[in-house]
């Protein structure tokens, strides 16, 4: 199991702190102490993952929860309608976000927000969020909004206009609870989730080309299970 580098302010002074408490005989408040260091390790958590299905197929950025799939405008983005697969992320979830599609950056943009709860539908106006547009080989822009929750206090994105990235590149990450969009152009990419559905990132499709299936075997489902072998090791 991989973790981040942002994991360590938060995890280094837990731990320190247990230690000292331990060094003076405070043998419970230490192991308290030592409790929230592993939960804060665990939380900066980066599992390795596979996808071995479709090339064209786009994956989630994001582990959690589905809470809508819809269509949108964003001339932020680019011209025309876009399906919204909007997914939220608990505490307990894998808070690194993962490319959903291979291509070069064409756009990386941080808006400053308030932070209200990642559940609400106005979230994604208000929060604070980091959009990151990416244009694939075929010319198509998908696009991922990281947007901030009740309890996150950082939007953290890693990459930067003109960067060339592969599918299921680390691409950055939010601190304590948020929620993710991906959106793909309408007509060209058909959503294959609905809501309710949980989500890995970099192992579960969320949406595909139009006319696209995927086949048995590469599936979301088979996917996300070699995920989790790739995370058990």
């Amino acid at each position: 199991m991989r973790f981040v580098p942002e994991a360590w302010p938060f995890v280094v002074p837990a731990a320190a702190a247990g230690t000292v408490l331990l060094a003076l005989r405070h043998p419970g408040w230490a192991l308290g102490a030592f409790a929230v260091a592993l939960l804060l390790l665990l939380f900066f958590r980066d599992p390795r993952r596979r996808f071995a299905g479709p090339d064209r197929a786009v994956l989630s950025a994001a582990d959690g929860l589905v809470t809508g799939v819809d269509r949108v405008e964003a001339p932020e983005v680019g011209p025309g309608g876009f399906h919204r697969v909007v997914t939220f992320l608990s505490v307990f979830d894998v808070h690194v976000q993962k490319t959903p599609v291979a291509g070069r950056v064409i756009a990386s943009r941080y808006t400053r927000g308030r932070k209200v709860a990642a559940f609400r539908k106005d979230a994604g106006e208000i929060n604070e969020q980091h959009l990151t547009v990416i244009e694939t080989a075929a010319g198509d822009r998908v696009a991922v909004r990281q947007i901030a929750g009740l309890l996150a206090r950082r939007v953290v994105c890693r990459l930067r206009e003109g960067q060339t990235v592969e599918r299921g590149e680390p691409m950055g990450l939010i601190k304590f609870g948020s929620r993710v969009d991906v959106l793909v152009p309408e007509g060209r990419y058909r959503p294959s989730v609905e809501r309710g559905a949980r989500l890995k990132n970099g192992a579960s499709v969320i949406a595909l080309p139009a006319g696209e299936t995927v086949a048995a075997g590469t599936g979301t489902a088979a996917a996300v299970g070699a995920a989790a072998g790739e995370a058990r090791r």
